[in-house]
């Protein structure tokens, strides 16, 4: 039996002895402070996974190999399914078993029983919203035998794995979290654990539920025009949709990508359009419903920030515009920042390619689920981006102490009772109550118990609140709450030998609703839009409806036969970037009026038309180059205004002339993308984030405002201002407005109306407002270069947009709320990053909170169809969860240089590359 190893190569001896010289500084250190005595450097190095030599590994049918690189990344050779996927359990659990006993914890609503009582609301919400229990139900009457075999025998490789491992052999945060919550020793694992994490990612991914809550909190200081201003439509003519043509058949209910439509069919009142039956159960809400969404905005905490700026990119580009003659295809997932990634990296290879073991794939997977989630096999290669169906409702619900109201009867709610365990205190049990429009989330909040109580809900008989000292309550109807069969979608497409493969492997893929892009080694393109996508009886799914009133139930779901697909188009490429998947004018069936604007769509789009243009081509290179483009939408549009504007303060003139010759590129090394990005954040306060209600706006922030319902002079007869001091509410990056293209979009809608109300601010006696366009851009540019004067000192000619913009990884449990020297230990960075928001390299940063990077291109990944050999990947940190392992951050620089590792996919290939080789023996 060999020693533990890291698994790094040779080349790597410099850096480890490095690293050990930095641990042995750490440890003195922390044994000043009572740590000493576990973070020894065997304690650190315990959990470090075997990567030479051989296992032995019960429940085997034969023997296994596990070949890792350079960087640590395993290709895993077995001679069936089971023995593939026990392996994969095994070898995700030596890298990153913490990482998967926090997720099942989370989907489960156990957190507590980890971390204590800090976690008893976020498990109190999760338990409410039952993702566990569904993810059950799905085991237990959804899912294939063979999907429940291959779950099981990924279960039986973790179960292994910890048979064998305890404490800190684990990890070295369970040397932590025995400070904390001693004794602590995980359970095994079950398939049902792997399932839920696809709840975990559906949440993450959910749609416009944040869209729904903030429209309706904005109402107490914006009149619903203004609230459609922030929320305008999606600019079809400028911004392409992902499918550019096809209808579907009226009598089949099919979608056919080459039919024609006949005319306008949608079905919806559109962008702009409240149904007047649901607008008097929306209005006022802004008290009600302010609770409800800091509990939604500390779920994804957890998981990542939620709203208009998360998305991804995809694209793919037929063979007869590349220099291979084979399609190419890109994609790039943008989440939260989280260390280690979201995503592991491995192949899975049957020894022998049959019917009875059919996989032979590589690419992203979930640490804690089985087979690959995004990459390619030895035929197609796919990629992923958010639909961003709406998928989900908030119902006002009229409630008494144990019924609700539907259709004028009280109905019994359906309760259950949870208990939640909590590590080092007493257990807390809660009563979960359901109607048929979904649990009571507003339950989860003592705030919550007045939900509703001055909510106007029209003037009709049937519209009087049973108690209306009682109020609403609210429910969530989401599609991720009803089982379905995501799981077997996944080993569908891992084994898919073409695109009517990849079509019926979509037709499970449930939720969360996801943009599939396609490429086959023949030189096929194509697209499917899959999903679990409800349709309306009555409403838009804009605002919160009455639960009270069934014609706002849902009546369907959208035929998986009408959903928008095309193969093959004439344009010879498909771009999915969160934008439109079709002309609403030309679909039967809302999808949602929540789209991303197309910012990044379009300008993909763009870069493609520019390299193929008479006759041009696109090579692995290129589609490299463009993941990293950093150009910026908004400072096209808005800088030519900024740089017209007269400015006589030489001190701000002097940060406007960085303007004058700027590209519009977002490096890292700019002082003009740091001056500007610092004018468009200051520009969104002063125009629209000052009249937002406090509940939208940066927790801690405090303005002197009007009242919310005050609509008189400034003034009292005395000359007294009338102003009331208010502070935001919202998380840094969560909060409004956050620049995503969105705002782009209401700039571009109002920039050539220099008298438009939005450019206009209420001033005081020592501080007149703005009046017009111009004078609100001044102001912005003043306040830019006092801003950027006092972060990154007085000489411009020191100022980068990197120094702003910069990215820190962050353990997810113990680097955000564990002990500062815990945190020290187990987070890295920061790194100064180009790009930014709606960029095609998305570095995402909240505009309302500050520069700092709050979301990321998670992974990146070309695939060459011509030449497996010759696709390349990066993850945003490494394979491994261990800190201080060679692999915890080692593609983390690259990543941030936009740089891409080769990705060897073949035999002889993965045998070239391979540092150390693992036996796994029956």
């Amino acid at each position: 039996m060999p020693a533990n190893t890291t698994g790094s190569s040779p080349k790597k001896k410099k850096s480890r002895r490095l690293r050990l010289i930095v641990i042995a500084v750490v440890l003195l250190l922390v044994g000043g402070v009572g740590y000493g005595a576990y973070w020894s450097v065997s304690t650190v190095r315990a959990s470090f996974p075997e990567t030479t030599g051989s296992l032995q590994l019960k429940g085997l049918d034969g023997p296994v190999q596990v070949k890792r690189d350079g960087y640590g990344i395993p290709q895993i050779y077995a001679g069936t399914p089971e023995d593939l996927f026990r392996a994969q359990g095994f070898v995700q659990a030596q890298d990153r078993f913490w990482e998967m006993d926090v997720r099942r914890h989370m989907t489960a609503g156990r957190l507590s029983e980890m971390f204590g009582s800090s976690q008893v609301e976020t498990d109190a919400f999760l338990r409410t919203l039952g993702w566990h229990r569904v993810a059950q139900q799905e085991y237990d009457t959804k899912l294939s035998s063979t999907t429940k075999k291959y779950l099981r025998a990924y279960s039986d490789g973790v179960n292994a794995y910890l048979k064998d491992h305890q404490g800190e052999e684990l990890s070295v945060e369970y040397a932590a979290l025995d400070f904390k919550n001693d004794g602590y020793k995980p359970e095994k694992w079950t398939p049902v654990d792997s399932v839920a994490w696809l709840k975990a990612m559906a949440w993450d991914l959910r749609g416009n539920m944040q869209d729904e809550v903030d429209r309706a909190l904005a109402s107490s200081r914006l009149s619903a025009k203004q609230i459609e201003e922030l929320y305008p439509a999606y600019p079809y003519s400028r911004n392409k949709p992902i499918v550019q043509g096809g209808a579907v058949d009226e009598l089949t209910d099919e979608f056919d990508p080459q039919a024609t439509p006949t005319g306008s069919t949608s079905s919806t009142g559109g962008n702009g359009t409240v149904d007047g039956g649901a607008t008097g159960a929306t209005q006022g809400l802004q008290t009600q419903l302010s609770s409800l969404s800091k509990t939604l905005d500390d779920v994804p905490a957890l998981l990542g920030p939620n709203g208009t700026g998360i998305g991804s990119n995809s694209w793919v580009v037929s063979g007869k515009y590349t220099t291979t003659g084979k399609p190419l295809l890109a994609n790039d997932p943008h989440l939260a920042p989280q260390l280690p990634s979201v995503w592991y990296q491995m192949g899975l290879h049957c020894k022998q390619v049959t019917s009875a073991c059919p996989y032979d794939t590589a690419g992203f997977t979930f640490a804690g689920m089985p087979g690959v989630v995004i990459g390619h096999n030895q035929n197609i290669s796919w990629g992923m981006t958010n639909l961003g169906a709406d998928v989900s409702d908030l119902y006002l619900e009229k409630v008494t102490a144990d019924s609700y109201l539907y259709d004028g009867k009280q109905v019994p709610f359906t309760t259950r009772e949870e208990t939640i365990k909590v590590a080092g205190g007493k257990s807390r049990t809660i009563t979960v109550r359901t109607t048929n429009n979904g649990p009571i989330v507003s339950d989860r909040d003592d705030e919550l118990t007045s939900v509703g109580k001055s909510a106007p809900v029209g003037s009709g008989a049937d519209d009087v609140a049973p108690d209306r000292g009682d109020g609403y309550a609210v429910a969530l109807k989401w599609t991720a709450l009803t089982p379905s069969n995501t799981m077997d979608a996944v080993f569908g497409l891992d084994a898919a030998k073409n695109f009517q493969d990849f079509r019926k492997a979509a037709r499970d893929f449930a939720v969360p609703s996801q943009n599939l892009i396609y490429a086959d080694t023949e030189g096929n393109i194509g697209y499917q839009a899959p999903g679990q996508i409800p349709v309306r009886s009555k409403g838009d799914g804009r605002y919160p409806a009455p639960g009270w009133d069934s014609r706002y139930k849902w009546s369907k779901y959208i035929p998986q036969s009408a959903l928008p697909w095309e193969l093959n188009p004439d344009r010879g490429y498909i771009v999915t970037a969160n934008q439109a998947v079709i002309d609403e004018k030309t679909y039967p069936y809302p999808l949602t009026d929540d789209w991303g604007y197309g910012a990044r769509s379009q300008r993909i789009a763009d870069l493609i038309e520019s390299k193929i243009k008479d006759g041009g081509k696109i090579s692995t290179d290129d589609m490299q180059s463009m993941q990293m483009d950093n150009s910026s939408e908004v400072a096209k549009l808005l800088t030519p205004y900024l740089l017209k504007i007269n400015i006589k303060d030489d001190y701000v003139r002097e940060a406007q002339k960085l303007l004058e010759s700027w590209d519009y590129t977002q490096d890292s090394d700019s002082a003009a993308a740091a001056y500007f990005n610092a004018v468009w954040r200051n520009t969104l306060k002063l125009a629209f984030g000052d009249k937002l209600p406090k509940e939208l706006r940066v927790e801690g922030e405090c303005l002197r405002v009007r009242p919310a319902d005050d609509s008189g002079p400034l003034e009292d007869l005395n000359g007294n201002t009338r102003l009331v001091r208010e502070c935001g509410k919202r998380a840094p990056d969560m909060a409004q407005p956050d620049g995503g293209d969105r705002w782009y979009e209401v700039v571009r809608n109002i920039i050539k109306d220099p008298k438009n109300n939005w450019w206009k601010t209420e001033g005081t006696r020592n501080k007149p407002g703005a009046t017009n366009r111009d004078e609100l851009l001044a102001q912005a540019m003043r306040a830019a270069r006092s801003e950027l004067t006092a972060k990154l000192g007085k000489d411009i000619d020191s100022w980068s947009w990197g120094r702003l913009h910069r990215l820190t990884l962050k353990n997810q449990t113990l680097g955000t709320d564990g002990p500062g020297v815990v945190q020290w230990l187990l987070n890295r960075g920061p790194w100064n990053l180009s790009g930014g928001e709606a960029a095609v390299n998305a570095t995402g940063w909240n505009a309302a909170g500050g520069y700092d990077v709050t979301w990321v291109p998670s992974m990146r990944m070309v695939v060459n169809l011509d030449n497996l050999d010759k696709s390349r990947w990066i993850n945003l940190t490494g394979a491994s969860g261990h800190a201080y392992n060679a692999h915890y951050t080692d593609q983390t620089e690259k990543w941030a240089k936009g740089e891409l590792l080769p990705w060897a996919f073949s035999k002889s290939a993965v045998d070239k590359s391979t540092d150390d080789e693992l036996a796994l023996t029956p």
